[in-house]
């Protein structure tokens, strides 16, 4: 920031601001310096304020000017409002269609993902006592074929310690 000069060059007479009054009222008394017009400068014409009221509604009685009236776009804002909303509407409701879902179209993972989440609460027996025996055959059983890998995979994921297994032989 700057720094001001105090030497400006303008000076106040030591006592100015003491006798400017006196000064001021004494320059207004004398007739030949004073700037103050002693006339008036505006006048009003005779009868003005009586015939005030009579100019002012003569010129309101006068035939009303045409007024040009805005067009308001609110009609046009509600339409496309409304034809958002039924956009809207249109997009995200769709009409609810018939979902022929089949079990051929799930995957097998999927079910044994299902049994194994699922807790149905049956018990072996309960479970028996729903198939029918007679549909059942002993050839259904027997012809299903487990590999060692698979067996060695279950003991893996099922056991914690498969050591406790007492597996003589040490291919797993």
């Amino acid at each position: 920031m700057k720094k001001t000069n105090k030497n400006s060059g303008f000076k106040v007479p030591g006592d100015y601001l003491d006798t400017f009054n006196d000064n001021l009222l004494n320059k207004i008394a004398s007739e030949d310096q004073s700037s103050i017009p002693k006339n008036e400068g505006f006048k009003i014409p005779e009868s003005y304020f009586n015939s005030l009221h009579k100019n002012i509604t003569s010129k309101l009685d006068e035939k009303p000017t045409k007024v040009i009236t805005l067009k308001s776009y609110k009609k046009y804002y509600y339409s496309a409002i409304a034809v958002a909303a039924v956009l809207l509407l249109f997009f995200t409701i769709q009409p609810n269609k018939p979902n022929n879902i089949n079990i051929s179209d799930l995957a097998s993972s999927e079910i044994d993902a299902y049994f194994e989440d699922t807790d149905l609460g049956l018990s072996t027996y309960e479970i028996a006592e729903v198939i029918p025996v007679d549909d059942l055959e002993l050839n259904d059983v027997l012809e299903t074929t487990i590999n060692d890998e698979d067996i060695v995979n279950y003991l893996d994921d099922n056991t914690d310690y498969i050591n406790e297994l007492n597996i003589e032989s040490d291919e797993y």
